[in-house]
């Protein structure tokens, strides 16, 4: 067995068959988001298969991992637990020996809040996670359109995106969500300058 059926495997039992069936469309779109754009196809389908292994756990079990192994980044982490099922995500496949690769690790850790200094493979794990083929909400076929022309963009309108949906929830919004999309404006101005 191949170690990517031996993720599935893994996943099948970790997974609800929903969540499950999203991270075969999150690797496949990561992997053909990586071919577009010179990122290596394995590590972006490994991430992509495995970018969610924490999320199926309850939000005591990610709070008391985050807190025990000082995972957490914001105070808001306590009242949001959820979108800490990246970091602890990333966490348990480093100690459980699954995985190694410290690019497929933060591409995990900040598939939920972004960070301002995600590497394109990081930012297509995030821009995946919205636009793989079971996704079905208002706009995501112009994201994946944005996607698909550029990388920045598609995650620039990932991010708005999702601020948009928060802001209308009157919803807490992570602080390295803006402080990425600040940092995206920024390499956007700098690109269209030179």
């Amino acid at each position: 067995m191949d170690l990517t059926e031996g993720y599935k495997e893994m996943l099948k039992k970790r997974l609800t068959p929903k969540r499950y069936t999203h991270t075969i469309g999150v690797a496949q779109t990561a992997a053909k988001l990586a071919g577009m754009y010179k990122v290596n196809v394995t590590k972006a389908h490994t991430a992509g298969l495995l970018h969610d292994y924490a999320k199926d756990m309850s939000n005591e079990e990610l709070l008391d991992l985050a807190i025990e192994n000082e995972l957490m980044t914001d105070d808001l982490d306590v009242i949001m637990p959820q979108i800490l099922h990246g970091a602890v995500g990333a966490f348990l496949l480093e100690r459980e020996g699954i995985v190694d690769d410290p690019d497929i690790l933060a591409a995990i850790r900040y598939h939920t809040t972004g960070h301002p200094d995600m590497n394109d493979l990081a930012k297509i794990i995030y821009i995946a996670d919205y636009i793989e083929p079971g996704r079905d909400f208002k706009g995501v076929e112009k994201m994946r359109k944005v996607a698909y022309r550029s990388l920045e963009y598609g995650m620039l309108s990932g991010l708005d995106h999702t601020l948009m949906h928060l802001i209308h929830s009157a919803a807490y919004v992570h602080p390295l969500s803006i402080a990425t999309r600040n940092r995206l404006i920024e390499q956007l101005n700098i690109k269209h300058c030179n």
